[in-house]
């Protein structure tokens, strides 16, 4: 049986013109323009080693059947090949130049590949998108080389987002990502150190101010956690999105900590 909600027309008819949804990690669903954008998506309930700790796992049709994904990078809790083949087979996925090179395995999920690097500009549905840098390691493993880089993404729109992907803080993003609406920033991790390429929530929060957003949503960090690390290490899970947001308490930029699962009508945070 066919319900109304079932049909991507009746659903892009119905839904708000501007929302975001985080999914956990670094995956959020975004609608702008009554287009949605798919970020580095994770929606099961393990990634190699790592559990799904918090939010339920993402299953709606929305989720399953976007306009387009981004991937920042190869790492594979952002780029994970599970999770991609449970997509619909014509939705385009934005990658990082050469990707489809350094893991030939993404020319068989499904879907369109559009390569890009920091600059590039494609339009989907009423949406612009352009790729930034990220200053993160863009390979798919620790060792190798470096054929593919890290990217964020600007989406511009009814609002403009930056989906900074997984990055830490480079001396121009300010250049790159001179205001936006809502930023989506990475505040943590999934190990018991961070290591480099990554920010910290202190780090992101002076990001949200460089880059002059609106509204700050912290993300990546608290959804995949290895077993047992939570009893030894809990603070790198729990701690990091309220810590981003009480760093911006006094500040002109917005912040809001979201779980996983739970999204925001952007239209009715204005």
């Amino acid at each position: 049986m066919t319900h109304p909600g079932d049909d991507p027309a009746t659903r892009r008819d119905t839904r708000p013109d501007s929302e975001l949804r985080w999914l956990g990690h670094a995956s959020t669903l975004l609608v702008d323009r009554q287009t949605t954008v798919l970020t580095d998506p994770i929606l099961t309930g393990r990634v190699a080693h790592l559990r799904r700790r918090r939010g339920p796992i993402p299953s709606d049709p929305d989720v399953r059947a976007p306009d387009v994904v981004l991937l920042s990078h190869l790492h594979a809790d952002h780029t994970h090949l599970p999770s991609l083949r449970l997509l619909g087979q014509d939705v385009p996925i934005v990658v990082p130049r050469h990707a489809p090179d350094v893991l030939p395995a993404l020319r068989a999920v499904g879907g369109r590949l559009i390569e890009v690097v920091a600059g590039d500009e494609i339009t989907i549905g009423g949406l612009g998108i352009r790729a930034v840098p990220a200053d993160h390691d863009g390979r798919r493993w620790r060792r190798g080389p470096a054929d593919t880089v890290a990217l964020g993404y600007v989406i511009s729109g009814q609002r403009t987002t930056y989906f900074a992907g997984d990055t830490d803080l480079y001396p121009d993003i300010g250049d790159w990502v001179p205001h936006c609406d809502l930023a989506l920033l990475p505040v943590g991790g999934w190990g018991p150190n961070l290591g480099p390429g990554h920010m910290n929530p202190t780090r992101a929060a002076e990001a949200a101010e460089i880059v002059h957003a609106g509204l700050a949503i912290p993300v990546h960090f608290g959804t995949l956690w290895p077993i047992g690390l939570e009893r030894v290490r809990p603070d790198r899970f729990f701690r990091p999105g309220a810590d981003f947001v009480s760093l911006l308490a006094d500040n002109a930029v917005a912040a809001i900590e979201l779980q996983p699962g739970e999204g925001i009508d952007l239209g009715e945070s204005s």
